[in-house]
């Protein structure tokens, strides 16, 4: 681990990203090149109507990936986390418990949407002609669900055991197989649609049978049959932390649904008929994913060299990553920009023949609803930046506001404008405002950068440990921002001759992570929900839960080496299992708590009480995300202490009596 992170901060950065950019492009078109082989056979073999039935199938795709994500992606976090933990076991079970959860909602999705699907249909846009032919081919399709979404699970919980060759062979063989048997089944054997989806459910399972293979070749954990035991607490973790993944591919599910029911509804009122712009902006989607695969691998890529480097504050390579990320990534997307400019009807026709109306909508397509696809290259790089550095608020907002709040209700508003063409001119609409917020949000964050002043590593002077008791004991203080739970932990320390950890937890960390002090300070013990939301976005732990574990690591050592005082940080539940410690809460009333913030803080009032309310939901999140319990719940400390009512000093006389109350406990085993 300590060599790779030498390299993130001293190797070139081009060699960098040619390391890592390259894996993340290759998987992410493979992906793509996935759903786009069915149509273009389909559309030589049946004709556009067929890709205008696959196009309205599709969602119901998307909606089982939803969930495969969710729990592949939970469940590969969760294992992370757990083995940093040093709890092979649970990691274990949270992986047999994501494979269970998948197993179950393919099967019951499966038989719902089996038992739906004319309806469901009809929901996401399917017309009288394209309703039988859809249905052929989704009534396959849907069968194969079971095979798709557990294979898709298990895919992830493979990279994240560190076999990311080994993922991408799986997805890669089954992609190759379904191109061999999509000719053969459609032209060969004359059976349409329905040979696109058998081929494309053949596929899937072989994909899925060699991650099933896998199962018994995991390399960090060796699952048990109690592995896949369900177990409600895991399920609940799981679920939050792939909850990120679900809500970006159900965003595509929503957007795909609104764009199919409105170009067939304002479609029928023009010359091109409902069909043609279904299948039409179907296609160009899709094709447009290719562009949107590489720039996402190369920022992807970029991830954990921009994280690294600008937690060690060297911010000279932060800013040469960004802009190689960014220049490469325009450069993609205006020859992207060129081809769809300029050659649209080369591009559609590789997806078969249509009539003269088929091609004139698909050449407005390409280049109204993609005229702005250029911006691409900025827009869609700056959310993994800001995942990087630690904003996933920001990169939560950049993710999904395209999406979500700006694509959707611009459909809606120019289509009763403008009718089918002006569905179209969301697409444009929606990357131009977007590209604008990312560009203004990176502007501020690049001059923040260039405003930061470098700092020269403090050297610290540790306090040897002097046990006043020969008996080993550790005190861990949560408290509440303005309760004096921090100074009451110096004093402790100091009357009972022991460390205190508390900022230099901080130190420790920038030592062994790179990153750098300050930042260390602004991102630890703070969770918010957006954070929460967009904290997988892309893949991998991000940076709070890299210092999780780092920290976890640090309190455990502490813990064994040597009698302290550990504040915060979660220090009660990490330690939870062991018998020597003593676990305090220190609260106080608001008045207590802003009187201290304004001597100690310089806050007025106003400021003190938002600023103790901010703080104390930060730290009530990030405790309930990391050990699924309530913060200001009392039952999970030995001791409550009102600061105001009993005071610092007696407060410390107290606690020391329970140390002595508790060495005495453990003696007599009681």
């Amino acid at each position: 681990m300590e060599k790779e992170e030498n390299i993130l901060g001293t190797e070139k950065i081009g060699k960098l990203l040619m390391k890592f950019s390259i894996p993340c492009i290759i998987s992410l078109l493979v992906s793509s090149l996935y759903n786009i082989v069915d149509q273009i056979f389909i559309g030589w073999g049946v004709g556009y109507l067929g890709n205008g039935a696959t196009n309205v199938v599709f969602p119901l795709t998307m909606i089982g990936l939803s969930f495969a994500l969710m729990f592949g992606d939970g469940a590969s976090a969760f294992l992370s986390l757990k083995l940093g933990e040093k709890k092979k076991e649970d990691a274990a079970k949270g992986i047999g418990n994501g494979i269970m959860l998948s197993l179950l909602f393919s099967i019951v999705y499966t038989i719902l949407t089996l038992i739906f699907l004319p309806k469901l249909l009809r929901l996401f846009g399917s017309t009288d002609n394209l309703q039988e032919l859809a249905k052929s081919y989704g009534y396959i399709i849907v069968c194969g669900f079971p095979f798709y979404m557990i294979g898709q699970t298990l895919n992830s919980m493979i990279r994240a055991d560190g076999s990311p060759k080994f993922a991408m062979t799986s997805m890669l063989t089954g992609a190759i197989l379904n191109t061999i048997l999509d000719p053969i089944f459609i032209f060969i054997f004359k059976w349409g649609v329905q040979g696109a989806a058998a081929a494309t459910v053949i596929a899937q399972i072989i994909t899925f049978l060699l991650n099933i293979f896998y199962i018994k070749k995991f390399k960090s954990i060796e699952l048990t049959k109690d592995s896949f035991k369900l177990n409600g607490a895991f399920v609940k973790k799981l679920s939050l932390l792939g909850i990120s993944s679900f809500i970006t591919q159900m965003s595509i599910v929503f957007v795909m649904a609104a764009e199919n029911n409105l170009l067939g509804k304002y479609g029928a009122e023009s010359k091109y008929g409902s069909e043609i712009p279904i299948t039409v902006l179907g296609i160009v989607m899709k094709i447009n994913q290719i562009l949107n695969s590489i720039i996402i691998g190369i920022a992807a890529g970029a991830q954990p060299i921009i994280g690294y480097n600008y937690g060690a504050r060297k911010f000279d390579r932060v800013k040469e990553t960004i802009k190689r990320v960014l220049g490469l990534s325009v450069i993609i997307s205006t020859i992207a920009f060129i081809l769809f400019q300029t050659i649209p009807d080369k591009l559609i026709a590789i997806f078969g023949s249509g009539n003269e109306l088929y091609m004139e909508f698909a050449c407005i397509t390409f280049r109204t609803y993609l005229m702005l696809c250029i911006v691409n290259g900025v827009q869609i790089p700056s959310g993994i930046i800001f995942q990087a550095i630690g904003k996933s608020t920001k990169s939560a907002i950049l993710s999904l506001s395209r999406q979500i709040i700006l694509l959707i209700p611009g459909m809606i508003i120019f289509g009763a404008l403008w009718g089918v063409t002006g569905v179209l001119y969301a697409g444009p609409v929606a990357d131009g405002i977007a590209f604008i917020l990312s560009v203004t949000l990176l502007f501020l964050e690049m001059k923040k950068i260039n405003n930061t002043p470098k700092k020269e590593k403090e050297e610290r002077e540790y306090v040897m440990p002097k046990e006043l008791s020969s008996n080993h004991f550790v005190i861990t203080i949560a408290r509440e921002y303005g309760s004096g739970g921090r100074y009451l932990g110096k004093m402790l320390a100091k009357e009972l001759g022991v460390n205190v950890y508390d900022k230099e937890f901080v130190a420790k960390l920038a030592e062994e992570t790179g990153f750098s002090e300050e930042y260390i300070t602004e991102n630890e013990q703070k969770l918010n929900n957006l954070d929460i939301l967009g904290k997988e976005y892309y893949s991998g732990l991000n940076n709070s839960d890299e210092l999780f574990i780092k920290e976890s690591e640090f309190i455990k050592n502490m813990a064994e080496k040597e009698s302290c005082v550990i504040v915060g940080r979660c220090a009660d539940f990490i330690l939870k299992d062991r018998t020597d410690v003593v676990k305090v809460f220190v609260y106080s009333d608001m008045e207590g708590k802003k009187a201290r913030a304004q001597k100690f803080y310089g806050l007025d009032a106003k400021q003190a009480e938002k600023e103790i309310n901010k703080i104390n939901k930060l730290r009530a999140n990030h405790y309930k995300y990391y050990t699924d319990k309530e913060w200001k719940d009392f039952s999970n400390y030995d001791i409550c202490i009102n600061s105001d009512s009993l005071g610092i000093e007696n407060a410390v006389e107290l606690i020391k009596n329970l140390v002595i109350f508790n060495e005495v406990k453990n003696k007599v085993g009681v």
